[in-house]
């Protein structure tokens, strides 16, 4: 830490905020802070304006840079967390200016992570947080591995080093690396200037190493000389060879392989019913398995691929495509999936193509079906884009013209810039009407839109858990299951808890209790958003309103430490450890240390036992200690600052002398289990101002926080740990028969899309005719919908504070979805639909599982997918609670009509390199000048 301690506040939000500007930059070294540590130093300094009230002051000081919430017991990094949420992300200068001010708590490492580049013609630099973990084997020993962590960016030849350093293979000894699949599929990594990423390598891989044999053989020589490798190969690059076995102990040599990755479909050879082929996950990669069985069953996309009609079409100079890679391997994937021969296979090809593209789908974190599916039509649409040459198109306003003359310009123009097979296929057109509320100006324009993006109608509300601390000392605390509104403010939270347990909201303190410390206080109009699902609530029982209506009411927020054997040197760090559920504690007028002692042990006599005042349980102690510090040369330890007769057995005639002063009893008083100290809000620094034990009055202010030192001995002895950790339950959290969840209809979704709205203050729209920004009034109506309906339910939800995943039952049909009555435009006839793909999700944030259901095209049976395996499955089975993305296929449109003639009804693009102004689409778009994910709903209803 800094001599002399850090600079001004001032000073150091000025520097960070400096340093905080840095760029990403590939090979630099970043460091990874504990949000809750970075948002208390962030209060210490008034780094924001609207939380500037504790600038400078000594309780709100975060102490030393404590990462622990971060790390698993054997020091190495929780998984699942996320950035903002859980750590910040700092540039090398930013964490070592914090560090030589702050310092950081004894026997903890700084957490440095490098930057490392994904994408091969879209660079993107991104802080490698999670390494990648192999596991790394010896081919004479394939049952034993060994995992390592390595970076991404490292390459085979670093691997093939640490791999000999792991097995004490010596360097002249020649070997070769085995990517292992399966137990019976091998890949060669042969090129050692090839990036781990780059060569698809993916968390819990295994890499086997072998040695060549004395007679120069190799072990798993090859047995047979087939190939498994395509011959297609890519515009880019067409020399890569890669060596496969699909056997125990065999290889093939030699093949040409496609798109510079020698990557085969063709791993598990089998008899299969085409399109019966399962996806291997190779690694967090469910998520686009999921998306590409959606899009493997919609008929007349898989049999224009089939069909080579593709290739026809190909535009790889599309400025706005992806070089025809996308469709070049979306093609060679279709074609290993229909072909009847696999029961499973390896789509790595394309994962590696769309990872050249789009950076986020390059690593092996778990995304989203929805989105990879968004993007790989978009990229689809541009690689098979018929118009070589864009023209240029002004678009315009309706200007009172009829809806059919203004959605066919619309249309029209559209089609002069993009005219594909997914345009025939999977777009439709919406009309967007926008009112200003002021002048009554309506404008009104028709859009294209790739898919639905249906809002689900719920309550607003959620559920929260509350650990409920009686004042009494006599009660447990109690678990209580709240029902809140989702937009409501903490004054809600207490209002409802105080229902539950009769006492007045007023009377109640709501923390965020972090590592046995306040972490947060909250006041009751702060919004219920900046609590999240894994912060951990207590709500605390306090005997006054307000302690302004009663200035000579303090309430105490009171800390548990374990002092230890001895204290440390400094003030930060050492023995001090926190440990328990911090208390608040009310105290009235002016309060001595033994006051204070008194209330803590009335407080705490549930779990504190109070021993005998003859008992001596200290005398051992005091022996080892004193045995201690005669060995370290330190006998004169000072405690607080001060030596106290707290902690000091004094002579009896000092002793005597200072009970006389003090108008105590001349009988020895017993040693305290435990003492006081004045610390900051983190409990991790004690102040300058001390608690003496003197009989004076304690120095206490509302900004006060107390450590109690316990004595480790009397920890020990005295205090029982369980019975303080003990909660009940509350009959809230009893309830085995639960309410029934509610249940949605599809048809309600498309309601609510469809319903008018109000654009929120955050996001006006700028009436032409007034001359200024509106809150006006939106409204979206379906115009024509396309051959292949995509329908993409939002239930996930995302803010700064608060994410949240809708679990409720949406019915949808399987068969004769009829949306004749959501369409505006009559003229259509009728619009019927029928189910022909689901993608689901399971599982909560951050991780779950995706999988997705299908209907075959050729026996009309639905199929479950699930990675590489395939099961039958029903109609009945199709909808649950965890369908995601719905795929409706209208009638009477057949394949082999779509293949010989496009489609000339209303369909519409999804381009989202800039051709319209698309609605739910990869990229969220505008209409009438107005962001169309900017709404605000009834008050009511939840939109996500």
């Amino acid at each position: 830490m800094a001599e002399g301690g850090p600079p001004e506040c001032q000073t150091q939000k000025d520097e960070i905020r400096n340093c905080l500007n840095q760029q990403l930059k590939k090979g630099d070294i970043w460091y990874l802070l504990d949000t809750k540590w970075y948002k208390q130093w962030k209060k210490y300094v008034g780094y924001d304006k609207w939380d500037s009230g504790c600038v400078g002051e000594a309780s709100a000081n975060p102490g030393p840079i404590d990462n622990s919430p971060l790390l698993k017991g054997d020091g190495q990094l929780q998984e699942h967390l996320s950035e903002d949420l859980d750590y910040m992300l700092l540039p090398g200068d930013a964490w070592n200016r914090l560090l030589s001010w702050y310092g950081i708590i004894p026997g903890q490492e700084p957490i440095c992570r490098g930057v490392i580049e994904q994408g091969m013609f879209v660079k993107h630099c991104k802080v490698e947080v999670y390494l990648l973990e192999l596991k790394l084997c010896e081919n004479s020993n394939l049952d034993k591995t060994t995992a390592k962590q390595f970076s991404r960016s490292s390459t085979i030849a670093q691997l093939e080093k640490k791999m000999r350093e792991v097995f004490s293979i010596k360097e002249d000894k020649e070997v070769r690396l085995w990517n292992r699949y399966m137990s019976n599929t091998y890949e060669h990594l042969s090129k050692m200037e090839n990036s781990l990423q780059d060569s698809g390598l993916y968390p819990g891989q295994v890499i086997v190493i072998e040695e060549k044999n004395d007679d120069g053989t190799w072990p798993r020589q090859a047995k047979s000389t087939s190939s498994y490798n395509t011959s297609s190969t890519s515009s880019y690059e067409k020399t890569s060879t890669r060596s496969y076995s699909n056997y125990e102990g065999g290889v093939s040599q030699g093949s040409t392989s496609s798109y510079n990755s020698g990557y085969s479909y063709e791993a598990g050879r089998g008899v299969a019913t085409p399109g019966v082929c399962g996806l291997s996950n190779l690694g967090n990669t469910c998520f686009m398995n999921s998306a590409l069985q959606c899009m493997s069953n919609v008929p007349m996309l898989s049999e224009y691929f089939l069909s080579n009609k593709w290739k026809e079409e190909l535009n790889p100079e599309n400025p706005l495509g992806m070089r025809g890679e996308i469709a070049e391997s979306y093609a060679e994937l279709i074609q290993t999936i229909w072909s009847g021969k696999y029961m499973y296979t390896l789509p790595r090809a394309f994962k590696l193509s769309v990872g050249r593209f789009a950076p986020q789908f390059s690593g092996y974190q778990q995304q989203d079906s929805q989105e990879l599916m968004a993007f790989l039509l978009d990229g689809l649409h541009e690689d098979l884009n018929r118009i070589k040459s864009k023209p240029y198109v002004e678009l315009t306003d309706a200007n009172d013209r009829p809806d059919e003359v203004v959605a066919k310009e619309a249309w029209d123009n559209y089609r002069k810039r993009n005219d594909s097979v997914i345009i025939d296929t999977f777009h439709g057109l919406l009309k967007s009407t926008v009112k200003c509320p002021q002048c009554n100006k309506i404008s009104v324009t028709f859009d294209p839109f790739c898919y639905l993006s249906l809002p689900l109608p719920i309550k607003k509300e959620r559920q929260m858990s509350v650990t409920w601390v009686p004042l009494s000392p006599e009660e447990k605390p109690q678990v209580i299951r709240l029902t809140v509104p989702k937009s409501g403010c903490v004054g809600d939270l207490t209002k409802a808890l105080s229902k539950m347990v009769d006492v007045p909201h007023k009377m109640i303190k709501i923390t965020d209790v972090y590592n046995h410390r306040f972490h947060k206080v909250f006041k009751e109009e702060e919004g219920l958003n900046h609590i999240l699902e894994r912060d951990i609530i207590y709500a605390y029982e306090v005997c006054v309103k307000n302690t302004e209506d009663d200035p000579n009411i303090v309430v105490l927020p009171i800390y548990f430490r374990d002092k230890g054997r001895s204290r440390p040197s400094t003030n930060y760090g050492g023995r001090d450890q926190l440990f328990g559920t911090p208390l608040f504690i009310p105290v009235k007028g002016k309060v001595t240390y033994d006051m204070l002692y008194d209330l803590l042990l009335v407080q705490m006599k549930r779990y504190v036992k109070v021993p005998d005042p003859k008992e001596e349980w200290w005398k051992d102690e005091d022996k080892e200690e004193m045995e201690t510090n005669e060995e370290n040369g330190d006998t004169d330890k000072p405690v607080n600052g001060e030596v106290s007769n707290m902690d000091v057995c004094e002579s009896d005639d000092e002793l005597e002398d200072k009970k006389k002063d003090n108008g105590e009893s001349k009988s020895c008083k017993a040693r305290r289990l435990f003492t006081f100290s004045a610390v900051n809000s983190y409990g991790s620094a004690e102040l300058d101002h001390k608690f003496i034990d003197d009989g004076s009055h304690l120095r206490i202010t509302p900004k006060t926080y107390v450590a109690v030192d316990w004595h480790t001995v009397a920890k020990e002895k005295f205090y029982d740990e369980k019975e303080a950790e003990s909660v009940e339950e509350h009959e809230s959290g009893k309830n085995k028969n639960p309410q029934k969840k509610q249940v949605i209809q599809l048809k309600d979704c498309l309601q609510l899309f469809t319903e008018a709205e109000k654009l929120s203050e955050h996001d006006p729209w700028y009436c032409p005719s007034c001359k200024k920004h509106q809150q006006a009034t939106k409204k979206f109506d379906l115009w024509s919908l396309p051959n292949i309906l995509i329908i993409h339910l939002k239930r996930f939800s995302y803010n700064r504070y608060w994410r949240d995943k809708i679990d409720a039952l949406v019915e949808f049909p399987v068969k004769d979805l009829m949306l004749d009555k959501c369409v505006i435009n009559k003229k259509l006839g009728k619009q019927r639909y029928d189910l022909i793909a689901v993608s689901n999700h399971y599982g909560g944030l951050g991780g779950g599982h995706y999988t997705a259901y299908g209907l075959n095209k050729t026996t009309n049976d639905w199929y479950y997918f699930d990675d590489s395996s395939v099961s039958q499955s029903s109609d009945d089975q199709v909808v649950s609670k965890a369908a995601y993305v719905l795929v409706y296929q209208k009638r009477g449109v057949t394949s082999s009509q779509y293949i010989s003639k496009p489609s000339n009804a209303p369909s519409t693009a999804t381009s989202g390199a800039s051709d319209c102004n698309m609605l739910n689409g990869a990229a969220a778009g505008t209409t009438n000048g107005v962001n169309s994910n900017g709404i605000n709903h009834n008050d009511d209803m939840d939109t996500n």
